[in-house]
């Protein structure tokens, strides 16, 4: 027999040996025991994800409801001064059909 042919029939016999050995630890109750303590690790995680998630979107929901307050007070803020501006100019000016009585 080859070398090679021996040294590839060891590999294989290896791997079954492993595969054998590792299938037998993967389904062993000790193996079962830590499954069950990671899986309940990932659901509290999961948990306290979802509860930060839910605060973070109702800060951003009172956020946008002050600031679209916001922009509102400002925009009325703006109309009145205009409208200021405007009742001033109005009374500053006089109309040239006054102006022509006065005289």
């Amino acid at each position: 027999m080859d070398i090679f042919k021996l040294k590839k029939l060891g590999l294989f016999a290896g791997g079954v040996l492993f595969g054998t050995a590792g299938i037998k630890i993967l389904s062993s109750a000790d193996a079962k025991k830590a499954y069950t303590n990671c899986t309940a690790a990932v659901l509290r995680a999961k948990d306290c994800v979802l509860k930060t998630a839910e605060t973070v979107q109702e800060n951003a929901g009172d956020i946008l409801a002050e600031a679209k307050q916001i922009n509102e007070e400002r925009e009325q803020a703006k109309n009145a001064a205009m409208q200021e501006d405007l009742s001033e100019d109005d009374l500053c000016e006089v109309p040239a059909s006054e102006e022509a009585q006065a005289e």
